[in-house]
């Protein structure tokens, strides 16, 4: 497990220099996630070592939502003066991303080849 949480660190810590030396516009532990991504693809699959460090930090998942829930509480305020903004951009951006995720998906599977392109074709 030790080496396991090493290395997710270490692909963390290295998306954040990455992210720092080029002044990239992605967070340091995304491009981690990517370069993670890119090290078990190479490799071939996921060890069960890191499958089980995983799962084990995926079952405690729920407790890095306490520091969100104790920051709403002490800006509770905050969030009553702007709960119309709050809301309307939850809305917005959660439809914006459930149509660009559809779009992604369409266009992936049209470029994969498992869907035709039914644009202009007679369903007859």
């Amino acid at each position: 497990m030790i080496e396991s949480l090493t290395l997710l660190l270490v692909c963390q810590l290295a998306g954040e220099v990455l992210t720092g030396m080029f002044q990239l516009p992605v967070p340091g532990p995304v491009l981690g996630m990517v370069l993670l991504f890119a090290g078990l693809a190479v490799r071939g699959g996921v060890p069960q070592a890191m499958q089980t460090t995983a799962g084990t930090l995926l079952s405690h998942f729920s407790l890095l939502f306490v520091p969100a829930g104790v920051g709403i509480m002490l800006h509770l305020q905050r969030i009553e003066d702007a709960w119309l903004a709050i809301g309307v951009a939850l809305v917005a951006s959660t439809l914006i991303a459930v149509a660009v995720t559809a779009i992604a998906m369409l266009g992936l599977e049209r470029l994969a080849g498992r869907r035709p392109d039914t644009a202009g074709s007679d369903p007859s």
